[in-house]
């Protein structure tokens, strides 16, 4: 049986990731894979690129990795959005940079007989947002192959980032897997009359898979299991600060209270779908 750790979405959160590798280790996981989006947000974005290199057998890219380690256009951009590009941007080192600029875009693989793809967003585009109570027809489409996927084959279990809340879900005889997120954990869809308490959110979250690696054959047991841990955010946000953190203002509200920064653009996605945001 083989034991594998998905962690996704640090977001230069130094004291989460360490609090997620510091439970891998004593749970005596020996592999993890990493769903991109290690950058943005936080400062520490170099000390948890080195730590992901260090530990992590496979690591894709994530959408952070992508807008603002490669060339864009500076003509289609704001100059709020180019300075949080050239923020980031020096916050890795020039190595670092080319490493996160050349990270694949999936990963594939067998355990116990179910063919396990690996994104961080959409078979399409690691910059597509699918919410866990998107319409099912919407859902569908993380399973699909696309030019990006490395096989043409629709996945039985596809496990995606971005997302930043974990969730399990069974449709159509496949499951989706999102492990949340280790740095930047939220819980999207709000509502102050529903809402529980926040420290439900605001942890480090990370998913464990269990099988038989490269395996075909079904009959061979396979589970998963999320993990939340507590972690001391005042002492990560310690190391961040107004001065030093463009986003520092945004990124504390979201690490103390676990909500996103731009709901509009959650509500929109849902709207598009025919759902009404004020149902959630």
């Amino acid at each position: 049986m083989t034991e594998i750790a998905i962690i996704s979405d640090i977001h230069g959160n130094l004291e989460a990731l360490k609090t997620v590798l510091n439970d891998i280790e004593k749970r005596n996981i020996k592999k993890i894979f990493c769903l991109g989006d290690i950058i943005a947000k936080g400062v520490n974005q170099q000390a948890c690129v080195d730590l992901v290199r260090e530990k992590c057998a496979v690591v894709i890219r994530g959408n952070c990795e992508d807008f603002f380690m490669n060339e864009v256009d500076f003509t289609q951009q704001s100059a709020i959005a180019m300075a949080r590009i050239n923020w980031n941007r020096k916050k890795v080192n020039q190595e670092t940079a080319e490493y996160l600029k050349n990270l694949p875009f999936c990963y594939e693989f067998y355990l116990s007989g179910r063919l396990v793809r690996l994104i961080h967003a959409h078979p399409e585009t690691c910059y597509r947002f699918i919410g866990n109570v998107d319409k099912l027809e919407r859902q569908y489409e993380l399973f699909l192959p696309s030019r990006n996927t490395l096989s043409d084959k629709n996945a039985d279990i596809l496990i995606y980032g971005h997302l930043h809340t974990p969730y399990m879900q069974k449709i159509y005889n496949r499951v989706i897997l999102n492990p949340g997120s280790v740095g930047n954990s939220l819980d999207i869809y709000r509502n102050p009359l529903k809402d529980g308490d926040e420290r439900n959110t605001t942890v480090a979250n990370y998913l464990i898979l269990r099988g038989v690696e490269d395996s075909h054959n079904w009959e061979n047991e396979i589970s998963y299991e999320i993990i939340n841990l507590n972690y001391d955010i005042e002492k990560e946000l310690r190391t961040n600060d107004i001065n030093d953190n463009i986003e520092f203002n945004k990124y504390k509200e979201e690490l103390l209270h676990g909500k996103y920064r731009d709901m509009e653009k959650v509500k929109r996605s849902l709207q598009d779908q025919g759902i009404d945001p004020e149902k959630i």
